[in-house]
């Protein structure tokens, strides 16, 4: 059974997260890429709590991809420790999944 996932990371800026957004798509690692922000974050770093504007994308793609999708985001990415994390898709429409499966690599 094909598995769906969502898998975000955050960027400091909107170019890179346009950036990476477009990369994953053109590979056809995610049949779509979203961009949100600015958000704010506020987490531990190097032993003091920082907070930072930052943008999140949003990338829709399969388990199978995932090996290859998060490598290509760390070669984009800046941070030293991008945050890249994936979820499962429980349930989704037939006709997104439907669409979304045409537009990932075979």
């Amino acid at each position: 059974m094909v598995e769906y996932i969502q898998v975000i990371t955050v960027t400091g800026s909107r170019e890179e997260a346009d950036k990476i957004s477009q990369i994953v798509v053109e590979k056809r690692l995610a049949g779509c890429a979203q961009v949100f922000g600015p958000i704010t974050s506020t987490y531990w770093w190097k032993e003091k709590i920082e907070k930072a504007e930052e943008w999140l994308c949003l990338m829709k793609s399969r388990t199978d991809l995932y090996e290859e999708l998060e490598s290509t985001i760390h070669q984009v990415h800046s941070y030293d420790v991008p945050e890249i994390l994936a979820m499962i898709v429980t349930k989704g429409s037939k006709s997104y999944l439907n669409w979304l499966e045409s537009e990932l690599k075979k």
